[in-house]
């Protein structure tokens, strides 16, 4: 890493508690007291996956196309009210110069292609707060169920 560059965070969030937890943490914890972005060693870019409407709406048939840009239209009020809520975290706690992006896909390739895309640092996320054998039951089922 540079001397001249600055440190660079990107936090995932969702609509979940506990991502927002994320954030907050990590705006008490290496953004406190700072006002701008020059003040700070870190630069912050928020990251936010929006699901595809189509991995929202996965049964075949005459009434998908209709329910699709429902569902489209309410992942855009979805990430428009997470956005909303980070930037609302950020104001609270005088943190400024952070970049807020909605991505659309898979939260786990979106936040990787961010990490490449900024050159991260460091990736912070929430969890979920599964514990080891319901993570692991979660992610065989995720990856059952996405290959049918």
């Amino acid at each position: 890493m540079a001397a001249d560059r600055a440190t660079v965070m990107v936090v995932g969030i969702d609509d979940s508690e506990h991502s927002l937890y994320a954030l907050q943490w990590t705006l008490l914890h290496f953004f406190s007291g700072s006002t701008a972005a020059s003040a700070s060693p870190f630069n912050l870019i928020v990251v936010h996956a929006k699901p595809t409407a189509s991995s929202i709406v996965r049964f075949a048939g005459p009434g998908a196309a209709d329910v699709a840009p429902y569902v489209e239209a309410d992942l855009r009020k979805t990430a428009s009210r997470v956005l909303q809520k980070a930037k609302d975290l950020c104001v609270t706690n005088s943190v400024g110069g952070v970049l807020l992006e909605v991505i659309e896909g898979d939260a786990r390739n979106v936040l990787c292609e961010a990490v490449e895309k900024h050159q991260a640092d460091i990736l912070v996320v929430g969890s979920h707060g599964y514990g080891a054998i319901k993570r692991h039951i979660f992610d065989s089922f995720h990856v059952n169920s996405s290959v049918n």
